[in-house]
């Protein structure tokens, strides 16, 4: 990857909309070679995919909470059913496994607290291997969707 790849990646990043015209102008090449570079990129992983961002204040989801899990235990069945079955929950929009205690950090959005109170009673608790779960309310986001560093 070089210098004009890293280009690329960034001007997509910033608009996954852009037709290769466009996006040939802006790095400085022929539609051809940036046409090739581009679904290189895509081949190689590099670019796993393009979406749109939405609202989600603008489309009523506008609480948020981040839920620590800690789990009872930590074998491969409990932590694999854990897995899929956070998955299966529209609501949680981004889930990391973590090192150390707790074990998972869950980013939740619903339209209010009753909402999410309701999505933390009866699916959160019920996840498979649940220990103990914590949340804490989002105040404010200052970074989201920020493009990679490249």
């Amino acid at each position: 990857m070089d210098a004009l790849d890293r280009q690329i990646l960034a001007e997509v990043q910033l608009d996954g909309r852009l037709t290769i015209t466009e996006l040939a102008e802006r790095v400085g090449l022929s539609v051809s070679p940036c046409h090739r570079r581009l679904r290189a990129l895509e081949k190689s992983g590099a670019i796993s995919g393009y979406r749109a961002h939405l609202d989600a204040e603008a489309l009523g989801l506008q609480f948020e909470a981040l839920v620590f899990v800690t789990m009872r235990g930590a074998d491969r069945e409990t932590v694999d059913a854990f897995e899929q079955a956070v998955v299966a929950v529209p609501q949680v929009v981004q889930a990391q496994r973590l090192f150390g205690d707790p074990d998972y950090l869950l980013r939740v959005v619903a339209a209010d607290l009753a909402a999410f109170q309701g999505l933390y009673d009866d699916r959160l608790t019920t996840l498979p291997g649940v220990g103990r779960l914590s949340s804490t309310l989002v105040m404010k986001s200052l970074v989201a969707n920020r493009p990679l560093p490249l």
